[in-house]
């Protein structure tokens, strides 16, 4: 009889990753038990005698949020470290979520929005930077796949969760969030280390280099190749943050209660947790870009009843586990050593530019247009974008394979 052990437990994609990377996968799963207030945040809002059109202010704010963390946390990562900028953002986010549930009113709760979210979308630049200092670029995308392996086993929890807390209160999903966070931060603190050889713009990078790039995102703008995946990733970026956005406004339109969204979000999760590390070691061997392609949008918009919903969750759920992790990793393998944390903040600051469309723009074209209207126009955009996204494949092959031999 085979004996079991803790190794044999991992799936073999992930076993020769570092503990780093093990690290902020144990953190990042703890940390996501706390995301419960955004999910929910349209009904505590209606809760709260919150208008229609005024909640459009506050998730305005909160994608607004998300455009100025990353550019800050991708700064801060390159110039004070990784850990710091992680440090700071879940600290500030976890006030933040305190902030919002005292707010005394729309505009307040806008500005604590903001914060929450601003605060928040400093971690993943740091936190992907420092994934990327840890493995090789054959590593990376297994890297960040586990990362996001993390985020859904949290999510998948935190799915039920949610629906279960704030049938009861939605004070306590503001307690778990903030709780959260707090312990993310402790495991930054006390667990995490910097990877030996890993490089900083303060000690490594020389001069010359240094001087040429300065402090900022120039370095970024000169990339002709990232300018070109950074939108194109951003249209599909769009397509899924929809599922965050519009999703619950169906299923509230649909006389549906908010813990029928809270399980769809679990079986999104569920459904990633048990096949993503297999697609990962599966699709490993094919090209990157062609496997992004290969990810596909979702008709939400066809769903209508809880099984509706279901189905619709199953589909796009599966594109998920299909792109898991490659788009951080061809972003990594672009950037520059020293400019690796700015290279992910203009990636997160893509993902928040996403959100933010998708909380006004999508939106205000469910609302207005309507949820045809909206779900038509993601198909389309979607599939445009990884038809093209998978056309830059041979030069993204050979960029990645100059930087390798240089």
């Amino acid at each position: 009889m085979p004996t079991l052990t803790a190794s044999s437990l991992v799936p073999s994609s992930f076993r020769d990753l570092p503990s780093v990377v093990w690290t902020i996968f144990a953190g990042t799963i703890v940390n996501r038990l706390g995301y419960l207030v955004t999910p929910f945040l349209v009904f505590f809002l209606a809760a709260r005698g919150v208008t229609g059109a005024e909640t459009s202010y506050v998730l305005g704010a909160l994608g607004a949020g998300n455009l100025l963390g990353p550019a800050v946390g991708g700064i801060l990562a390159d110039r004070i470290g990784r850990r710091p900028t992680m440090l700071i953002g879940l600290i500030g986010a976890s006030a933040a979520q305190g902030a919002l549930f005292l707010a005394p009113g729309v505009w307040t709760m806008a500005a604590a929005a903001l914060l929450i979210s601003a605060a928040g979308s400093t971690v993943s630049p740091a936190a992907y930077a420092l994934l990327a200092d840890a493995v090789d670029s054959e590593r990376r995308r297994r890297a960040y796949a586990l990362f996001g392996w993390g985020v859904n086993i949290g999510t998948a929890v935190a799915g039920v969760l949610g629906g279960y807390l704030a049938a009861r209160g939605y004070w306590l999903l503001f307690v778990v969030d903030a709780g959260s966070m707090l312990a993310y931060a402790l495991v930054v603190a006390v667990r995490l280390k910097d990877p030996k050889g890993a490089r900083t713009m303060d000690d490594q990078v020389g001069e010359a280099q240094e001087k040429k790039d300065g402090i900022g995102y120039g370095v970024v703008f000169r990339d002709r190749l990232a300018l070109l995946l950074l939108p194109l990733f951003g249209v599909q970026l769009f397509v899924y943050s929809l599922t965050e956005v519009a999703l619950p406004l169906a299923v509230h339109d649909s006389g549906l209660s908010p813990a029928v969204y809270g399980a769809m979000a679990a079986v999104n999760a569920i459904l990633v947790v048990a096949l993503q590390p297999f697609a990962t070691a599966r699709l490993s061997r094919f090209p990157q870009l062609a496997v992004q392609g290969a990810g596909g949008v979702a008709l939400t918009g066809l769903a209508d009843g809880v099984v509706g919903y279901t189905v619709s969750v199953v589909v796009w759920s599966l594109g998920e586990v299909v792109v898991a992790g490659i788009a951080a990793g061809v972003v990594a393998n672009l950037a520059p050593a020293h400019a690796r944390g700015r290279y992910q903040g203009a990636f997160s600051w893509t993902w928040g530019l996403a959100r933010f469309a998708a909380l006004t723009l999508g939106v205000a074209m469910y609302t207005t247009l309507g949820p045809s209207a909206l779900w038509w126009t993601a198909l389309v955009a979607g599939t445009a974008a990884a038809v093209a996204t998978a056309a830059l494949t041979a030069r993204v092959n050979a960029r990645t394979a100059h930087e390798l031999a240089a």
